[in-house]
């Protein structure tokens, strides 16, 4: 408990102002990397995994699939093996996952396997209410019992899952995810009805398939799996990180810059690159990489959050970052999370003018902002703050960063690479300081 306090003590400090220029490569999503790990617990052999970006959350999961007995290993080529055939114990403890929401996504293949599973109530972000009632009807539709019991998912089968025809009361990634990796190796046909379509489905999908599964329709609202006997070892490969690549663009837009992002396609970021070429931005893209050039102040424009191919609610916070120094007034609503906009009070404390009605906000772009002391409340609004550091005047610290490494991999070498002036100051270094002052 004590460690844990000390790495909550870690701070960013930006020294804002610059522009930044240059290049940098997308890391493998995190959230796609994942479903990836937790669909190991399906192969009956080794996985190699390429592309896992080196993240907390990433950790927790290779943590935990180590915890319930598989082989975890780095080889020289940076390289993750998995080999869950030694695993024995069908479980996700609180203790392992209370910080990663998405433990669930294991709930699905270990009673897959298992035909048993426990697993805590996931934790992760506080920014609103994802219930998993949907992961845990689809389940029953397949013949799971299932029961809570002091905060712990139980679920029970007897023999196989069954097919069934599965409709999401709404969209969901992970209820889809969950669903489709347990229909895998279920006896018969499953169908999942207003399925997400995120490309982190696809890449799902797509490795599943490498190693024998039978998937139809991802990347659609209809996705049908035929049950399998079994999955063989092999390869799976994490897609480029889009909401990390488009925070680089949005850094470089911010600060009147321009930024390219290589070892990414385009077409993952469709829906922002629409709105910031209708903002003003340069927009160039290929096969593999993106560039975003700001010759001018951006003009406000309006969003709201859509599942994809809509604008990303994992977007929504780095966009309004954007509009604060936009010219004009912009509106944001957000349409997927309740809770989603905890970083509006922290922009404000940097001279931003926000004002909010229920989900929407409605943004009025400053010709300025001011370096403060923020403090990070999730992922995405942690990365909203970097962007609103990085272009405001003076010296931003940003406390609580430990959300920010959740879903950003090597963040500070990646801005520096760029031209700005980002710096990590330790927990040790905070107490030290500290210490200083009091003596």
């Amino acid at each position: 408990m004590q460690a844990r306090g000390w790495w909550c003590m870690d701070k960013i400090i930006i020294q804002g102002g610059r522009r930044l220029t240059g290049s940098v490569k997308a890391s493998g999503a995190k959230n796609a990397a994942l479903p990836l790990l937790a669909a190991s617990i399906l192969v009956d052999g080794p996985v190699v995994y390429r592309r896992i970006p080196h993240l907390r959350d990433i950790s927790t999961m290779m943590t935990l699939l180590a915890w319930q007995g598989a082989d975890v290993t780095y080889d020289d080529q940076h390289c993750l093996h998995v080999d869950t055939r030694p695993s024995t114990k069908p479980e996700a403890p609180y203790d392992l996952v209370k910080t990663m929401r998405a433990s669930s996504l294991v709930l699905g293949p270990l009673l897959a396997r298992f035909g048993s599973a426990r697993v805590s109530l996931p934790g992760g972000c506080a920014i609103g209410a994802r219930p998993i009632d949907m992961h845990l009807k689809g389940l029953e539709a397949m013949g799971a019992e299932i029961e809570v019991e002091q905060g712990d998912i139980i679920a029970r089968v007897d023999g196989r899952l069954q097919g069934a025809q599965i409709v999401f009361d709404q969209v969901t990634v992970t209820g889809t995810e969950n669903l489709m990796m347990a229909a895998v190796l279920a006896a018969g046909e499953t169908t999942l009805d207003n399925a997400a379509r995120e490309p982190e489905i696809v890449n799902l999908a797509d490795s599943l398939r490498a190693l024998g599964a039978r998937i139809e329709g991802d990347g659609s609202n209809r996705i049908t799996i035929c049950g399998v006997e079994r999955l063989q070892a092999g390869e799976m490969t994490t897609i480029a990180d889009r909401i990390e690549a488009a925070t680089y663009l949005a850094a470089g837009l911010i600060t009147g810059g321009d930024v390219t992002v290589t070892g990414i396609s385009p077409t993952l970021l469709e829906a922002f690159l629409a709105r910031v070429k209708e903002a003003g931005a340069t927009v160039e893209s290929g096969d593999d990489f993106i560039r975003c050039a700001a010759e001018k102040r951006l003009k406000a424009v309006d969003i709201h959050t859509l599942p994809h191919p809509g604008f990303p609610t994992d977007l929504q916070a780095q966009f309004m970052a954007l509009m604060t120094l936009a010219e004009g007034t912009s509106v944001v609503r957000e349409t997927i999370f309740e809770n989603r906009f905890m970083h509006v009070q922290e922009l404000a404390r940097m001279g931003a003018e926000i004002r909010l009605d229920g989900n929407t906000a409605i943004v009025t772009g400053q010709s300025r902002l001011q370096g403060a002391q923020v403090m990070a409340t999730d992922l995405r609004a942690s990365a909203s703050l970097v962007l609103a550091g990085l272009a405001a005047e003076g010296e931003t610290t940003i406390s609580r960063v430990y959300h920010i490494d959740r879903g950003y991999e090597r963040i500070e070498e990646k801005l520096r690479r760029l031209g700005a002036s980002v710096e990590r100051q330790s927990a040790s270094e905070n107490w030290m300081h500290g210490a200083k002052l009091q003596a």
